[in-house]
């Protein structure tokens, strides 16, 4: 609907979608319900009567997408499966969200952003070094379902203007959480390595973490390549003399090497303060 979409959601009848009881509520308004549905509109069906399946069918005649996250099964139970709905409109992008998928062995389980990350792995590597799994302070298992939920409606909106024919559009919650972990399951793949938590640092590139400084801490992330930050970080915090140290020459081998340089950054970082820090690094 930001994108100037017209958006119908469909809720119960009474009690509507469960996310309008959601605090903190502000002059009788969920914002977390707002957050989520602002600018779209709103009708209440009853899917489990005859005369609501023949109400949503005649908003479908005219829609370009439907979007549905009920758990697998549910949709073809009220007789809205795929296959009747683009008998009502061939052109219909049909996309269904879910946990695990429209079929395989967890299909029917019912899935939450929480239970998503923990078997994803996300919580795994999440954290501080060898401290418990963490979830993050977002909810990345239903915001990486989402996106790429939109990608793959967009593509089959492409699609439809070559072929004239709608689609079926399956999306997992847990395929998704997989994909964003490009880099753990490329290394875990090709080295047997199992990625673990390391705190707010970067598994292949050093310095990449946020570090304390005399009032409080800042983030440094260092770019290697063609034009190596290094030698201008090292004059930056005072310590010239570790530039050509073979142990520190790339980003790789200082992760190699993380628990000799980490000490060295870390003090050294200590004695400024964010803001001059900032202002000092912003020059590299």
């Amino acid at each position: 609907s930001d994108l100037g979409a017209e958006v119908i959601k469909i809720e119960r009848p009474e009690v509507g979608d469960i996310a309008r009881g959601n605090g903190p509520v502000v002059r009788g308004q969920s914002t977390y319900f707002l957050s989520l549905n602002r600018g779209k509109k709103s009708v209440t069906l009853n899917l489990a009567t005859e005369e609501g399946v023949e109400v949503f069918l005649e908003l479908v005649r005219n829609a370009d997408v439907l979007v549905q996250n009920f758990k697998p099964g549910t949709m073809e139970k009220m007789g809205l499966n795929y296959e009747r709905v683009k008998e009502y409109n061939p052109r219909i992008i049909y996309v269904s969200g879910s946990g695990f998928g429209q079929d395989g062995p967890y299909a029917e389980k019912p899935a939450f952003d929480v239970i998503i990350q923990a078997m994803g792995g996300v919580m795994s590597i999440t954290g501080e070094e060898g401290g418990p799994p963490i979830r993050p302070g977002v909810s990345y298992g239903d915001i990486a379902a989402g996106l790429f939920l939109c990608i793959a409606t967009l593509a089959a909106l492409q699609e439809r203007h070559t072929s004239g024919e709608g689609q079926l559009v399956d999306i997992s919650m847990l395929d998704c959480q997989v994909a964003v972990q490009e880099n753990a399951f490329v290394r875990y793949l090709n080295t047997g390595e199992i990625p673990h938590a390391l705190g707010t640092r970067h598994p292949v590139i050093t310095p990449f973490q946020t570090f304390q400084t005399s009032d409080g801490s800042i983030a440094v992330a260092l770019r290697g390549g063609i034009k190596d930050q290094w030698p201008l970080f090292c004059a930056a915090i005072d310590r010239v003399d570790i530039i050509d140290d073979t142990r520190f020459i790339d980003g790789w081998s200082r992760t190699q090497n993380y628990k000799a340089l980490e000490p060295i950054m870390a003090a050294a970082m200590k004695t400024k303060t964010t803001s001059e820090w900032v202002e000092e690094l912003e020059k590299v």
